[in-house]
């Protein structure tokens, strides 16, 4: 886990990492099978769906029951006929809202794209086929003429935008979100949607990349769904269909609360933080006690864990691990972590800032050992 994989990540809006739990399969994966597959097939009929009615199940997760709904209900005629009357106004054009607008507009709904005339998302939205004056406006004009705004920019742009967007948000219009942050911390942030608003989220466990490439395989990435605000007394519904509509294939029911602890948390636990602090643990004590470079990366990033020592030595990590984890996510729920996002993304420095941290693990020995041991693999050449 160079910094690269760090640096992408932060690119995804670290929810790139993310997978989802395929409800499908009845195969066994491994933990960094299930991290690495983030993709939904059509589930099979199994005791686990105790109730089905049209395209909502409920299903046993290890003991648990949780409703999930699934995209054949909402066709795309269905679709069509139910937002008949909307214009969607995707607001930002980054990694989500460049996969969750092409989406849309192929599942033949009449969306448009809100971003900075001029700036490198105008341009890139052109590229795609937005069109200036048709489908592609400024945001303040894209958030008028839109029924359901799609505030998809940057979390620490939509607490900057908010004060000038707000007042755009009117009677009747609906405001849907992707990540629970700006609204949950809206202490820290200052986004407080308006009374009168439906207020939705809808969260695919992937990155906008993903989005969109699970949708023109057919198949479609699994999301979260929320209500934080239902004033028609149909946004659940809305959520869903909306997710449907931006390339879901199951939609999973939480609260905007738990999306955003759950993901700022495990961002930064085991996804992020956790892995690379392993690493770097593990091969430093290699080191200390002799071990070559190589050696030490392969131990560390390229072997399996064997059987005996799992089993031997889980619990111990487990318990060393517990109260790091504990704290972390209080750190989490107490808006620590947010404070430290928006401080840092809001810096004029970001971007030199971040690259010259992403640097630094680029720099420690083991990545540097690890770039010469991935060149000596068989399949480098294709990797590359």
């Amino acid at each position: 886990m160079s910094a690269n994989i760090v640096r992408n990540a932060s690119r995804h809006a670290a929810r790139a990492s993310r997978s989802a739990v395929t409800p499908s399969t009845g195969r066994q994966l491994s933990m960094l099978a299930r991290l690495a597959n983030s993709t939904t097939s059509k589930p099979r009929q199994t005791p686990a769906f105790r109730t089905q009615i049209r395209g909502m199940k409920t299903m046993d997760f290890a003991g648990t029951k949780e409703v999930v709904y699934e995209r054949s209900d909402w066709p795309v005629e269905k679709l069509h006929d139910y937002f008949k009357n909307d214009t969607l106004a995707m607001i930002g054009y980054g990694s989500q809202g460049h996969g969750q607008a092409m989406n849309a507009r192929d599942n033949g709904l009449k969306i448009i794209v809100g971003v900075r005339k001029d700036g490198a998302s105008w341009k890139e939205a052109i590229e795609d086929g937005w069109v200036p004056g048709e489908t592609l406006f400024p945001i303040e004009e894209a958030i008028k003429k839109g029924t359901i705004i799609m505030n998809l920019l940057s979390d620490a742009a939509q607490s900057a935008t908010w004060p000038e967007i707000a007042p755009l948000i009117t009677k009747g219009k609906t405001l849907y979100f992707s990540h629970g942050f700006s609204v949950v911390f809206k202490n820290d942030t200052k986004v407080v949607p308006p009374s009168d608003v439906d207020v939705i989220l809808v969260a695919p466990k992937g990155s906008g990349r993903t989005v969109r490439t699970l949708f023109k395989e057919g198949r479609g990435i699994n999301s979260s769904i929320a209500v934080w605000q239902d004033v028609t007394g149909k946004a659940k519904e809305k959520a869903v269909a909306l997710g449907v509509g931006v390339g879901s294939g199951y939609l999973y029911e939480t609260t905007f609360e738990k999306e955003v602890y759950s993901d700022l948390y495990g961002e930064r636990g085991v996804l992020m933080g956790g892995i690379q602090g392993m690493f770097k643990a593990q091969y430093e004590v290699l080191r200390k006690n002799g071990h070559s470079p190589s050696e030490a990366f392969n131990e560390t990033a390229c072997s399996t864990t064997a059987r005996r020592g799992a089993l031997d030595w889980a619990p111990i990590f487990e318990a060393a691990n517990k109260p790091v984890f504990e704290k972390l996510y209080e750190s989490v729920k107490n808006g620590t972590e947010t404070r430290k996002s928006l401080e840092f993304n809001g810096r004029k420095t970001y971007r030199q800032d971040l690259e010259k941290e992403l640097k630094a693990i680029d720099e420690q020995e083991i990545w540097r050992a690890g770039k010469t041991v991935r060149a000596l693999r068989p399949d480098a050449k294709r990797d590359e």
